[in-house]
């Protein structure tokens, strides 16, 4: 064998070598799904549906990066049902106030979501409060200020122009500014985790915050940012949902806390933290969303629903968050 076919060989060898099992898996879990789905619909594999499958995958896209920064330091965040209602609640409530609330209504609705998230790193961070505790307090403080403020009814407040055009328009032909806008998110998101001492540290915590902590990494201000970018993140999927449904409504970010869970870990992030890649976050968003999709069709109810992914999520931990690079 000549030199120049042994280098050829070697090089898929190292690609599979390199590639996460969790990753591969979800790859060709979203195959057989494209091929289920082909069966109860002879339009599902059409690029029309598809398109609108990932247009509807960027909002849980969104949501799950914010996720995946606080899982990979070993955290969860329960809070972001009340983080996606809350961001486009208020983003829709500053509408109501002329041009200037228009143009503030989507930083705003930002801003609250880093308000939630800023409380939840003050608790993990600061006053060591298991994150699973203050996110759920934060998430019942959330939908009590927002049952207070809306008097138990829905909001009656309109998204903007600006929300829907972000939500449901196109600035490039044929790609919706949806999937551009997680395109951009998730390539910064890529660029910090990987370029950046702010990534270093994040996953250098997640494998084990006590020697984080004694080789100089300021721990509490990593965690303390990693839950408002989770907060910010949450929030800003709120705006977006606010956007594409035209207004926001209490239950809106109901669906998204085990669907969002259930992506970070589709993808190979461990649940204990220090381990995972943005590309598996991607294959589980785009897993997920097939499989709301096809649970659709079937007529799954919500409840069932429910049950698949809280199955998928003990599988998963089952599976990969068992390894050696976990802790």
């Amino acid at each position: 064998m000549s030199d120049a076919t042994r280098a050829q060989t070697m090089i898929p060898r190292k690609f599979v070598r390199r590639l996460d099992p969790a990753i591969s898996t979800a790859f060709i879990c979203i195959i057989v799904l494209l091929a289920i789905g082909s069966f109860y619909s002879t339009s599902f594999l059409s690029p029309e549906y598809l398109l609108q499958q990932l247009k509807v995958a960027s909002f849980l896209g969104v949501i799950a990066t914010g996720m995946m920064i606080v899982i990979l330091l070993g955290q969860i965040d329960l809070s972001v049902p009340w983080s996606v209602a809350v961001g486009g609640m208020m983003a829709c409530a500053a509408a109501a106030y002329g041009p200037a609330g228009e143009i503030l209504a989507i930083p705003f609705g930002i801003i609250c979501g880093m308000a939630i998230g800023l409380a939840n790193g003050i608790g993990v961070a600061y006053l060591r409060i298991p994150s699973m505790i203050i996110t759920l307090a934060t998430n019942a403080v959330a939908q009590g200020l927002m049952v207070v403020y809306t008097g138990g009814f829905s909001p009656q407040d309109s998204a903007t122009s600006a929300m829907r055009y972000l939500a449901t328009g196109f600035l490039l032909p044929g790609i919706p500014n949806a999937v551009l806008i997680w395109l951009i998110v998730g390539a910064a998101t890529v660029f910090v985790l990987t370029r950046t001492a702010f990534g270093r540290c994040v996953y250098g915590i997640g494998n084990r915050e006590r020697a984080a902590y004694l080789s100089g990494v300021n721990t509490r201000q990593v965690v303390l940012i990693a839950f408002i970018a989770s907060g910010a993140l949450s929030a800003f999927g709120g705006s977006l949902l606010a956007g594409y449904a035209s207004k926001a409504a209490q239950s809106m970010g109901d669906t998204y806390l085990l669907p969002s869970i259930a992506a970070v870990v589709l993808g190979g992030t461990s649940i204990l933290g220090g381990r995972g890649s943005y590309l598996g976050t991607v294959a589980g968003v785009i897993l997920i969303t097939l499989l709301q999709s096809i649970l659709s069709v079937m007529q799954m109810p919500e409840a069932g629903r429910q049950i698949i992914y809280g199955l998928v999520i003990i599988a998963m931990l089952l599976l990969y968050g068992r390894g050696p690079a976990s802790r």
